[in-house]
C-alpha cells in the first residue's frame, strides 16, 4: 500500500520547550492529527464509527527516531503510509519533514477495539475497504 498522505502543521509556542524547539512528545500529537485527517480524507467518520459500531482506535506501539529539531513557526509536512493492514490493526510509517529535511520518523501500530470492553476487534469491513482504497 504505497499511497502517501500528507498533512501540514505549524509549530506554535505551546509546542516548544524552554530551548525553543518542539518538545519531543508533541510529535506524537502531530502524528495523531495526521492519522485522523487521513481517516477523514478516506471517508471514515470516527464519531459515526463509535456510535454505529462501538469501536475506536488505540495506539498499541510507537517507535520514534529523531533526526533534527523543529522550531517555533516552522511549517512541517507530515507524511503517512500504511506499512501493514491487518484484521484488527494498522501499522503506519509516519514522518515529519521541514522542506527536504527529515526531522522525525515513527512506526505506529494502531489497534481497533470494542470500546465497551477495550478488547481487540476486527476492523469493520467498510472501514478496511476505505483504508485499502486510500
Amino acid at each position: 500500500m504505497p499511497a502517501l498522505f500528507t498533512w501540514t502543521v505549524r509549530v506554535y509556542y505551546e509546542d516548544t520547550d524552554a530551548g525553543g524547539i518542539v518538545f519531543y512528545a508533541n510529535y506524537l500529537k502531530f502524528f495523531e492529527r495526521a492519522r485522523t485527517e487521513w481517516l477523514r480524507a478516506a471517508g471514515v467518520d470516527q464519531q459515526a464509527l463509535i456510535e454505529r459500531d462501538g469501536v475506536g482506535f488505540v495506539v498499541k506501539h510507537a517507535s520514534i527516531d529523531y533526526h533534527a529539531p523543529a522550531r517555533l513557526d516552522d511549517e512541517l509536512t507530515l507524511t503517512l503510509t500504511i506499512e501493514k493492514l491487518g484484521r484488527a490493526s494498522v501499522q503506519f510509517v509516519q514522518q515529519a519533514w521541514k522542506g527536504d529535511s527529515l526531522l522525525v520518523e515513527a512506526q505506529v501500530k494502531v489497534g481497533c477495539v470494542d470500546l465497551a470492553t477495550v478488547r481487540p476487534r476486527s476492523l469493520p469491513g467498510d472501514v478496511a475497504d476505505k483504508m485499502r482504497a486510500a
